[in-house]
């Protein structure tokens, strides 16, 4: 039988990841030499490798039996360095007394200080080696150089020069310290000791190390001592250094190996002049010129500036070229296809497991470990902040891209297909975690409704009531017949964030949802949805997303990139994140404190689009682009201080609380939220499981464009969410639809999975650096005057005994009020009206008593509020 199937191997990205370039390209030439080997064979060997790596430490530097050279370079190195801690650690205390500390200065303007330092440097070098100035700094200055590397000591103002080039111009793209300083240490050590070797090693005499200086200097006497002692040949001995220089290089520019071609072919470009798209025979762009203005970055344009045309909150996979025939022969052979079935050898026919790059070289597995960010971002206040650790999230199920109990499913389909002499034909399968596609292509002149018209008989010989049937299958000529899986795979949410979609993008609003049909991972961002309502009956897996996409946030964001506010009426679902510095309120239970923070929301829009609107910006992310630059200017005499917005994400586990207590309010400030709220860079998640029309009313649907469904108890709520049927079918667990905007089709989706035990891990190591910053104004009522309202009047001493009367009893009737407070009909109406405005009662409902919505010990808050204390 031949499958089509999808594996991981399709999401599996090569780790740029400069310390295993030497590994990949170790791994790189054995899967070539074993191109032939099955692929089944490969993967059995896959755990173990997850496990071992699991299991590693971090890696560090290693050393086989230093020698006595070798140590007392290494004791010469830590004085060095301990001297140079104590005089840097007393000058920096000296000067944080004088100037009160460094809290001022942007992390841009650091990395330019230790450019032109190195600057600096280069001069006194250059002074001290080329110029042969007097003085005792610079006779100690031509000392370390030729003693430290010989005759290169020539070019160390150049290689200075250089790398403060490199630091002020792209320190991001650079990279962080530590990758630069392995890098030219290597390169170093493989060209000093090239250099000491051309020039007949010489050795120290009796102590002397002046002869050192006509070769690679002590450096280069240590590195190349050491490898001719043990491989004794200088022509085994160049061709490693040669490695090691080139491997330095490599790490310096950050380029893995399989990027070497086009790292060239971009040089070849830039130093000839080309254009890319000149060279694809199109016009070179151009950038637009045009007059800077207050919201301007400056004075050129960017033709491909702003979000793309056809753009999608779905995060696609890079796309690798295909085998070809012979390619997909050999994996027929290999894996025993039977004859019943019968796929075109096509590249679209070729298992996604087996997809390659431009080498031909095997992609490697998904589960390298997940390289932290290029550059730590300071926090306001100067605080360093490290994203929680990429292990601690652990990976989940090996996929298997076939399985027996799918071939049997095959066979079963094929016979209720020949038994109703339906001219079709099951061409392949692709099995996901939880859900197997097969695919079944129709003879000429069949329709598609004789396999609508069997799902029952589909249903009957598989064994399962939750079979759904796509006609057709998005992007294909074929139907697709869903069905269960009898073993299921857990989705580690681990998993999702290491695979390549997720590294490819850093936007800190990305969240990992599971894996499609096709076995694929999805993950989406936050910020391209805007606003994403989430549905399902109890127990299909709403609040497992909900975890994994808060941990997704608390994974790859600071706070001051990203700030929360999580309602929580059930006080149960979210307490687990009580206190990450990421929240800018405690966690609200309270569904009237839920419907103040709401509208507070709505004020804090309001106050961001204010700036955009005199600062001449159309999108948070341009205006903090240009706060951080420094090119936004407050007018003059003003004292605020600008600062870069962070993304807002406002989650609400259950609606239906809130709508019950408050309707319009809630209703009004998530209407104006999700209507204006997009380029203010605030975002709106809506969970509930109670997804009817009362709760989910039709403003809501119309603003919130994005939906993910989980497993319904009906069709009409499938309606209500997706505005199609579908979530009705789902086996629950995680089993989502997920229908992003400008989406037509929804995509199934197995949400990802993520522990108790490692959310409280990734919870403690975020709160163990920063605090959270609250801020008292969020639940606060807004309308706490002590001006009488109009409505109340003379009559607040009625309305006062009024309100005690009706929370007391919990009972809210005008005819009680009448006989009561001894009023007359139309007095007792109009209390009750004040009552409703003020929340205390809800509307009528004809003859019936009205609901109370204040408890009697929120007795005296309300009446506090009413009469403006």
């Amino acid at each position: 039988m031949a499958t089509r199937t999808s594996s991981p191997t399709r999401s599996r990205s090569r780790s740029t990841s400069t310390s295993r370039n030497s590994g990949s390209t170790k791994r790189a030439s054995t899967s070539s030499r074993s191109r032939s080997t099955p692929q089944r064979s490969t993967s059995k060997k896959r755990p173990a490798k997850k496990a071992s790596a699991s299991r590693r430490p971090a890696p560090r530097a290693v050393r086989n039996g230093p020698g006595p050279v070798s140590q007392a370079f290494g004791a010469l190195a830590r004085a060095i360095v301990a001297i140079w801690l104590g005089i840097a650690h007393g000058v920096g205390a000296l000067v944080r007394g004088i100037v009160g500390g460094a809290k001022e200065i942007q992390p841009e303007q650091r990395r330019d200080g230790v450019g032109l330092l190195l600057v600096g440097l280069a001069l006194v070098v250059a002074a001290g080696v080329w110029f042969e100035m007097p003085g005792g700094v610079m006779d100690f200055v031509r000392t370390v150089v030729a003693g430290t590397v010989g005759k290169v000591g020539w070019f160390v103002p150049f290689l200075v020069l250089l790398a403060a080039w490199r630091v002020m111009r792209d320190p991001v793209a650079n990279g962080p310290v530590g990758r630069q300083v392995i890098g030219w240490t290597t390169f170093a050590f493989g060209l000093l000791g090239i250099v000491h070797i051309a020039n007949g090693s010489p050795q120290p005499v009796s102590g002397d190390t002046t002869p050192l200086r006509e070769g690679g200097g002590a450096v280069g006497y240590v590195v190349s001592a050491l490898l001719l002692d043990l491989l004794r040949s200088p022509a085994v001995v160049v061709p490693l250094l040669l490695l090691l220089a080139f491997f330095g290089i490599l790490v310096i520019t950050g380029t893995p190996l399989y990027r070497l071609p086009d790292r060239l072919r971009d040089l070849s470009d830039v130093l000839l002049g080309r254009h890319p798209a000149a060279a694809d025979g199109g016009e070179p762009t151009q950038p637009i010129r045009v007059k800077r203005g207050a919201g301007d970055m400056g004075d050129t344009i960017d033709p491909l500036m702003g979000d793309p045309a056809y753009d999608t909150p779905l995060l696609e996979e890079p796309t690798k070229k295909r085998r070809g025939r012979k390619a997909a022969a050999a994996v027929e052979e290999s894996m025993e296809l039977r004859e019943p079935i019968d796929i075109p050898l096509t590249d679209a026919a070729v298992p996604a497991a087996l997809a390659q790059d431009e080498t031909g070289d095997l992609e490697p597995p998904p589960h390298s470990p997940m390289p932290q960010r290029v550059e730590q971002l300071a926090l306001s206040g100067d605080i360093a902040y490290t994203l929680p650790a990429n292990d601690v999230l652990k990976p989940g199920s090996p996929h298997r891209a076939r399985s027996k109990a799918s071939d049997a499913v095959v066979d079963k389909l094929t016979q209720v297909l020949d038994e109703f002499a339906i001219d079709a034909q099951v061409v392949g399968y692709t099995r996901g975690p939880t859900v197997t596609r097969y695919e079944i292509e129709l003879g000429t002149g069949v329709k598609v409704e004789k396999i609508l018209g069997v799902a029952r008989n589909i249903s009957y010989a598989v064994g399962s009531e939750d079979v759904r049937i796509l006609s057709p299958i998005p992007g294909k000529s074929a139907v697709g017949v869903e069905i269960p899986n009898v073993d299921k795979e857990i989705v580690s949410l681990g998993d999702v964030l290491r695979s390549n979609a997720a590294r490819n993008d850093h936007h800190p609003m990305v969240s990992g949802l599971g894996k499609d049909v096709e076995g694929g991972f999805v993950v989406a961002n936050l910020a391209k949805m805007p606003h994403l309502l989430v549905a399902g009956a109890t127990g299909s897996g709403k609040s497992s997303f909900i975890n994994s996409m808060i941990t997704s946030v608390l994974m790859r964001a600071t706070p001051d990139e990203v700030r929360m506010i999580m309602v929580d009426p059930k006080r149960v679902e979210l307490n687990n994140y009580e206190g990450v510095p990421h929240l800018i309120t405690p966690i609200i239970t309270n569904p009237k404190k839920a419907a103040e923070a709401l509208a507070w929301v709505c004020r804090e829009m309001d106050m961001r689009y204010d700036d955009l609107a005199n600062f001449g910006f159309r999108h948070i992310d341009d205006f903090n682009k240009a706060v951080r630059a420094g090119k936004v200017e407050v007018p003059a005499g003003s004292e605020r201080v600008l600062t870069p917005y962070p993304y807002l994400l406002v989650i609400v586990d259950e609606l239906a609380d809130l709508m019950m207590v408050s309707p319009r309010d809630v209703e009004d400030s998530v209407v104006r939220i999700t209507q204006l709220a997009r380029a203010a860079g605030i975002h709106l998640v809506l969970a509930t499981q109670r997804p009817s029309v009362d709760v989910v009313t039709g403003l809501i649907k119309a603003n919130v464009p994005s939906r993910l469904a989980f497993a319904t108890s009906s069709v009409t709520d499938s309606r209500v969410i997706l505005d199609q049927p579908g979530a009705e079918k789902l086996v629950g667990q995680g089993d989502g639809l997920f229908l992003p905007m400008g989406a037509s089709k929804p995509i199934r989706v197995q949400g990802s999975w993520v522990t108790e035990a490692e959310i409280k891990e990734v919870v403690k190591q975020c709160k163990s650096q920063l605090e959270p910053t609250y801020r008292e104004d969020v639940t606060v009522p807004q309308s706490s005057n002590k001006v009488l309202d109009d409505d109340i009047g003379d009559d607040m001493d009625l309305v006062v005994q009024a309100i005690e009367l009706v929370v007391s009893t919990q009972f809210g009737s005008t005819s009680m009020l009448q006989r009561k407070l001894r009023v007359g009909f139309a007095k007792a109406g109009r209390l009750m009206d004040i009552l409703e405005s003020r929340g205390v009662v809800g509307p009528s409902e004809g003859s019936k008593a009205r609901d109370v919505l204040v408890k009697p010990d929120e007795l005296d808050s309300v009446i506090a509020t009413i009469q403006g204390e």
